[in-house]
């Protein structure tokens, strides 16, 4: 379908958001691959570990915001300091069900951010998004 799309990396401690988003993603068809990650830390690492092959970062970053030991914005505050070649290549939304008005502005005024969706995933919201910025 959509094979412009290549990987997708999921970041949420949570087990079952990862399970319920990976399907969804998998479902619509929108990504080859996706790259499921339990924490902000086991993202980071992932990026690092390939940081000089873009190839097998993902294009698009799917990243809670409230997770124990590194929540999304200290992932975020991390990975501003990664390669242009890797920002470049990764685009970043927040998947999250905050209602944390803070969180909420935070997330939007982050130039990393492209965008803060709502749990749960939805195919259409998120297609459009990516016709938005890859087409």
């Amino acid at each position: 379908m959509l094979s412009k799309y290549k990987k997708v990396m999921l970041v949420d401690d949570n087990e079952v958001d990862l399970k319920i988003n990976s399907k969804i993603i998998s479902i619509s068809k929108l990504f080859d691959e996706t790259i499921l990650c339990h924490s902000g830390e086991e993202a980071l690492s992932y990026l690092s570990k390939h940081i000089n092959d873009v190839n097998n970062l993902p294009d698009f970053i799917l990243l809670d915001i409230q997770m124990p030991e590194m929540d999304g914005f200290e992932f975020l505050e991390i990975y501003k300091k990664f390669p242009a070649a890797v920002k470049d290549k990764c685009l970043i939304a927040i998947l999250s069900s905050t209602l944390d008005f803070g969180d909420i502005k935070k997330a939007e005024a982050n130039p990393y951010v492209i965008k803060l969706l709502k749990k749960p995933l939805f195919p259409q919201e998120l297609e459009k998004l990516l016709q938005k910025y890859f087409i």
